[in-house]
């Protein structure tokens, strides 16, 4: 699709608009409702689709189908980010009032991150077709490894400050408590960072870590830059309200992984049997509509079992309880 330098600058202001439109709405800290949440999560699904609806008019079926296949496929990947987030916040004991801000702030920055990784993705395959084999290797190892990691039960382990994080502690010094919204005080006579800042830095550092498997997935299912953009952009800026909403219901999600490295390592493949085609080797390639219905149903299905495992745990604990208390009589 021939996007042109001014539906580009369009898009950018119109998505800058929404951002400083939910950073106004938000300004003030307090604790989010399910409600507000709720709401807001339902006002940036649709918003999403008005725009999937406008690519149909502007470049045809298949921008679209490309879209609505990114974008599925990158909130479903933010959604097991969002295991991360909930580490992140009580590991740095964030206040429930200023959690919105940090969230904001770290979805802004990885929105810019993000930018960075699209744009040197989209600039390697231009130069390089070969790439799509290392791509769709990067991403069977990661389905591999996504499940290794859910059978050790990975969300349960504590969070790990990066390098990055640690040198800018030690370089900046931090302070022993939290101080409203403020990124900065002035401590003995030096300027030092709230734990505010911290937060933030580690949300939005740690999703340079997520994008290292999101950008080639979204690749996978689309070269155009402008769709995968787009795609990122509307799934991450739905994030903080969906933090909100599912919170309670991420660890209900107990096959989520598994189901995020079956559409892994699907993409993988459907890479793998792209590059062959671009070399000339005559091999089937997957079509967006199926890849589109394939990750719908994976994600429908893990969902799905993993509401009914939850259940299942939850009618065996009190019993498994009641034993005890039986056996300790």
């Amino acid at each position: 699709m021939n996007v042109s330098l001014a539906v580009w600058l369009l898009t950018i202001v119109a998505l800058c608009a929404l951002v400083a439109v939910d950073f106004f709405i938000g300004r003030k800290p307090h604790d989010v409702s399910v409600r507000e949440a709720g709401t807001w999560t339902l006002v940036w699904v649709v918003l999403a689709c008005l725009f999937g609806l406008g690519l149909y008019f502007y470049g045809g079926g298949g921008p679209t189908g490309e879209f609505f296949a990114g974008y599925i496929t990158e909130k479903s990947l933010s959604v097991d980010n969002l295991f991360v987030f909930v580490l992140i916040m009580g590991k740095f004991a964030v206040p429930s009032q200023y959690q919105q801000r940090v969230l904001m702030v770290g979805v802004i920055m990885a929105l810019v991150l993000r930018a960075g990784f699209i744009a040197a993705g989209a600039a390697i395959i231009s130069t390089f077709s070969w790439v799509f084999y290392l791509f769709g290797a990067f991403l069977i190892w990661t389905a591999y490894k996504l499940v290794q990691d859910a059978r050790k039960d990975e969300h349960d382990e504590e969070y790990q400050e990066n390098k990055l994080l640690k040198m800018a502690e030690e370089r900046f010094g931090v302070a022993d408590r939290y101080h409203g919204t403020k990124l900065w005080i002035e401590q003995n006579g030096k300027r030092v960072m709230t734990p505010m800042l911290v937060v933030m830095l580690a949300i939005g550092s740690t999703d340079v870590l997520f994008a290292l498997d999101s950008i080639p997935a979204i690749y996978g299912l689309t070269q155009d830059p402008y769709i995968v953009f787009t795609a990122n952009a509307f799934a991450l800026m739905g994030l903080r309200q969906l933090y909100f909403l599912i919170g309670g219901l991420l660890k209900k999600l107990v096959h989520l992984s598994y189901g995020l490295s079956i559409i892994l390592g699907f993409i993988g493949v459907k890479l793998v049997l792209h590059a062959l085609h671009e070399s000339g080797v005559h091999v089937p390639e997957i079509s967006i509509p199926f890849s589109l219905g394939f990750i719908v149903l994976v994600l429908a299905v893990t969902t799905v079992t993993s509401l009914r495992a939850s259940k299942r745990q939850e009618r065996q604990e009190p019993a498994g309880a009641e034993r005890v208390g039986a056996d300790g009589a």
